[in-house]
């Protein structure tokens, strides 16, 4: 008789297999399996990500495998680094080693605000840095909007706080720059896992890539927490007028007036009610030029395109060759020799 389906949730992906976590126990008391996907999942273009609930089918308990037949809808994606059914975002900075780039913080919590889960704030490596740098930066983040912690791998009294929160059931992605401590906390949070770890070069003050994959790790009773890899640069999001709903100030600002005119971007526009004395301005005012220079461009392309100086080839836009310089393509020669062969030339 064969093994009717079984659920579980992707809990890490390693090339083409993936690790899922069953909803209950096997028949020996497996907890989990290692699962290829179904080749009609590839040719459906379907992605499985970590955090996916999934089906399984021809299930081999003996040797431990399975293969993922279907995927279940997803809520609240994080697009990069891709983790599905999240619950809240948690993004990662340190205070020091490496320094604290505000800009750059700013893309991941707009990377974040994206997702629409709850997003949640972090320093980490408090003991590196002055309290007085600790107290200025928690005072700019509550004005930004978000209740920050400072916390310290090294100062166990100081997660307490944060492991309380996310110890709260659902799915938690630790998320920020390379080198910010994101392992040396989740071993802090649940010390068994004894997780890779690298310091900061010291030459270019940049964080070493140490984890390679996103990975959930139960840290409570219905709690998870997804280590992620650092990344440097986060993606803005492609249209620009979604940009003003990833700054929590901005959405503070427009619940208790609105701006004259719907289309408002804030900058200096008649009747806006934001104006420019607030602390991320000058950083929103940076992303928002970014998207719409990019936004010229791609519109520059299309109508550069459409009148013909450019073509489409794939996914990219390239230029067209002016006709005395084009070859004659082999399909267009082979036509021209038939007609010739078929209806040769009458001479005079």
């Amino acid at each position: 008789m064969a093994e009717p389906p079984r659920r579980g949730q992707v809990v890490a992906l390693l090339a083409n297999f993936c690790w899922v976590s069953l909803d209950r126990p096997g028949p020996a008391g497996q907890q989990r399996l290692l699962c290829t996907r179904r080749t009609r999942l590839a040719k459906s273009g379907q992605a499985i990500r970590v955090g996916d609930w999934v089906q399984l089918d021809g299930i081999d308990w003996a040797a431990g495998r399975a293969a993922v037949a279907a995927v279940e809808a997803s809520q609240r994606v994080l697009e990069r680094p891709p983790v599905a059914n999240i619950t809240r975002v948690v993004v990662v900075v340190a205070l020091a080693e490496p320094n604290l780039d505000p800009l750059q913080l700013t893309r991941f919590l707009i990377t974040a605000e994206q997702s629409g889960a709850a997003v949640e704030l972090v320093f980490s490596k408090a003991d590196l840095g002055a309290p007085a740098l600790v107290q200025e930066w928690l005072q700019r983040a509550s004005a930004w909007g978000y209740g920050a912690m400072a916390v310290s791998s090294r100062r166990p009294a100081s997660l307490e706080a944060l492991r309380q929160r996310l110890s709260q059931p659902g799915l938690a992605v630790l998320c920020g720059p390379s080198g910010v401590g994101k392992s040396s906390l989740i071993n802090a949070l649940i010390p068994d896992l004894e997780l890779r770890v690298a310091a900061v070069s010291g030459r270019l003050q940049r964080g070493r890539h140490t984890t390679r994959h996103v990975e959930l790790f139960a840290l409570a009773d219905g709690a998870l927490l997804a280590d992620t890899p650092g990344f440097n640069r986060p993606v803005l999001p492609a249209d620009p007028t979604t940009l003003m709903a990833c700054f929590p100030e901005l959405r503070s600002a427009q619940a208790a007036r609105r701006c004259q005119f719907g289309d408002c971007l804030h900058q200096g526009e008649p009747g806006c009610v934001v104006g420019s004395d607030w602390d991320r301005h000058s950083l929103y005012s940076q992303c928002l030029q970014e998207l719409l220079a990019a936004a010229q461009r791609s519109d520059a392309s299309s109508r550069a395109a459409s009148a013909g100086s450019l073509r489409q080839r794939g996914n990219r836009v390239e230029p067209r060759l002016a006709a005395q310089y084009r070859q004659p393509s082999r399909r267009g020669q082979r036509q021209l020799a038939d007609a010739e062969l078929n209806h040769p030339g009458q001479e005079g």
